[in-house]
């Protein structure tokens, strides 16, 4: 038994060993599997910093010995890194930009002119941030706070060049929409559903950069904004009705910029913008009036500016006298439109007969616009001419009448006095 013992302590002690061995093995593959996020986010800055490259890798044979000499004084060579980056944007703006833009302003229209000139500044912008971002990697020996400098810069740059994405977005599709004669299957009408899908893109693109920037995952945002997404459905719903309607407005386009248009609920303007969440009208008063496209999207909409051409169609009702010869009636409202030089020629205009009226006979004018805005004025117009042919030629407008003939009766005898009753009189 004595020889055996240290046999079964051993086989034991293995056996101990051997099943404590899988569970740490178990617990360091758990913790390698699931990495903390933080981690993540605190590591990314310095992984980019370390990749940089170093500027003597950027110099010719012939002066890195003179880079090594500078690289043991690390904040000199920071400094140096930083004044070379600006004198090659300085050298970029005034010289290569501005041959470009002598070029471009050679050609017919001006949008390569607005291209180069939105370019300029972020270009310049760029290479001094590059500069920066190089000089702070050289001058810091230790990391410290600096190990985000180099993630803050470049999320600065994509920031820059975002918002210039924008803004080109903007205006090479407005540029190429009011350009029928190259793109004709452009319509001014789509011009901002284009500028909207173009701009949510554009964000989307740059959001996702920025946060693979500093290492965090989109895919497990991508998956929580799910549940995220149906809280806000129900707490956002007339917010989202109003974007939907947005987008519905702009694919089926009833009007388009610088349409007049009437809504049942007594709005009448033109439009001067058409947006994701909401329509603006401009008065005649030159109130601007902001109304949900949700609220839009449900109602009748009459636009005066849509049809085959922008014209408009007014109308003058008046009477004349029954005496009066309806002949000479037309042919003078015809002289009338024929001399204004606001009524178009071409429809034509005409003078119809509408009916006979209690006080006289029911004439219209009708005359077309260029513009709907003009209807007020050329109506008033119109009106004043109207007035005045008429009292020139001596016709009458006519208005209500009423002759009152009073009656008296054949034997006054006949009428008897207004007696009293008397509050003893049993009749009563």
């Amino acid at each position: 038994m004595d020889a055996n013992q240290p046999k079964d302590t051993q086989t034991s002690t293995e056996a101990d060993t051997a099943s404590s061995a899988p569970a740490d093995t178990v617990d360091s593959s758990v913790e390698n599997a699931a990495p903390d996020v933080s981690e993540n986010i605190v590591e990314a800055p310095i992984a980019l910093g370390n990749e940089l490259p170093t500027i003597i890798e950027l110099l010719p044979d012939q002066l890195q010995p003179f880079w090594l000499m500078v690289q043991k004084i690390p904040l000199l060579e920071g400094l140096l890194v930083l004044l070379l980056f600006y004198g090659l944007a300085y050298f970029i703006r005034r010289y290569v930009i501005s041959q470009v833009m002598r070029l471009a302003g050679k050609t017919k229209g001006d949008l390569d002119d607005r291209v180069v000139e939105e370019l300029q500044g972020p270009i310049f912008s760029t290479v001094v941030l590059i500069g920066l971002m190089l000089a702070i990697a050289i001058s810091s020996d230790e990391m410290g706070w600096l190990r985000y400098a180099v993630p803050v810069i470049i999320s600065i740059i994509i920031l820059i060049w975002i918002r210039t994405a924008l803004a080109l977005a903007t205006t090479i599709i407005t540029a190429v929409s009011r350009d029928e004669s190259h793109f004709k299957k452009i319509d001014v009408r789509t011009e901002p559903l284009l500028i909207i899908a173009s701009k949510l893109i554009i964000l989307l693109i740059g959001c996702y950069i920025l946060l693979v920037v500093w290492g965090i995952n989109p895919v497990g945002l991508l998956a929580s904004a799910g549940i995220v997404g149906i809280a806000v459905g129900f707490a956002a719903k007339d917010t989202l009705a109003n974007l939907f309607s947005g987008v519905f407005i702009l694919a089926d386009r009833p009007y388009k910029l610088g349409d007049y248009v009437n809504l049942d609920s007594g709005e009448r303007g033109k439009v001067t913008h058409i947006g994701i969440r909401s329509t603006r009208l401009l008065t005649r008063d030159d109130i601007e009036v902001t109304i949900p496209n949700g609220v839009i999207g449900n109602a009748k909409v009459v636009n005066e500016s849509g049809g085959p051409y922008p014209k408009m169609r007014v109308r003058v009702d008046l009477q004349c006298a029954y005496e009066a010869d309806l002949q000479e009636v037309c042919d003078l409202l015809m002289q009338i439109a024929d001399e204004e030089d606001l009524v178009c020629q071409y429809p034509s205009p005409r003078v119809r007969v509408r009916g006979f009226a209690e006080s006289g006979v029911s004439v219209q004018l009708m005359g077309w616009i260029n513009r709907p805005e003009d209807r007020g004025r050329v109506t008033h117009i119109l009106y004043m001419k109207v007035h005045q042919g008429f009292r020139d030629a001596g016709l009458e407008i006519p208005y209500p009448k009423r002759d009152i003939t009073i009656m008296e009766p054949a034997d006054t005898n006949e009428i008897k006095p207004n007696t009293v009753a008397s509050p003893n009189d049993a009749s009563v």
